[in-house]
């Protein structure tokens, strides 16, 4: 139907699926991106992290596909703010604040569950719908870790670290961050 955005990771379009006679959001990782190895790898899983969460505060994704060269996938549409644009208009009233906070520790809960962390949980990664869910998006960083195991990876946007991500191990990445790879 249209397009929607892009980012790093690629172009969002405005799709019908003619089949269900629904809207849907279709992300698509042009082939020229397709060719970077790792981001094809981001890309692939991003889209098993969000397929493997059935859950209200996580994108619906229905579909996972390849067409001339170009991976995409099919979500559910979200319509809505981000958190940042919500918060630019002023602050939160305190029950506001606290139907997000449920809302946030409601899916990041569902996903530690099945063994997956978002690793980029800030403002812009978080979605008000127009249908009163609180949707966690972009699981570009997000990575599947074993019951128990722990993972030091440093990835995501530093001002919104971890601080067990920052000071591991007896380490300080709090003024080098660039240095790590981030």
């Amino acid at each position: 139907v249209g397009p929607l955005g892009a980012g790093g990771m690629g172009e969002v379009y405005r799709a019908r699926d003619t089949r269900l006679d629904r809207a849907v959001a279709i992300k698509v990782l042009p082939a020229d991106f397709a060719k970077d190895a790792d981001r094809l790898r981001r890309f692939e899983h991003e889209a098993k992290a969000a397929g493997v969460l059935n859950h209200p505060n996580f994108t619906g994704v229905y579909y996972f596909g390849q067409a001339d060269g170009a991976p995409y996938v099919v979500q559910e549409l979200l319509e809505g703010e981000t958190l940042r644009a919500r918060l630019r208009r002023g602050p939160l009233p305190i029950d506001e604040a606290g139907v997000i906070a449920r809302q946030i520790v409601s899916g990041l809960t569902a996903a530690h569950d099945k063994g997956i962390i978002h690793r980029d949980l800030k403002p812009e990664n978080l979605l008000l719908s127009e249908t009163g869910y609180l949707k966690l998006i972009d699981m570009g960083f997000a990575k599947r870790v074993p019951k128990g195991e722990k993972t030091y990876t440093l990835c995501g946007t530093p001002y919104y670290l971890a601080p067990e991500m920052i000071l591991h191990r007896g380490h300080s990445y709090a003024l080098d961050w660039w240095t790590v790879g981030v």
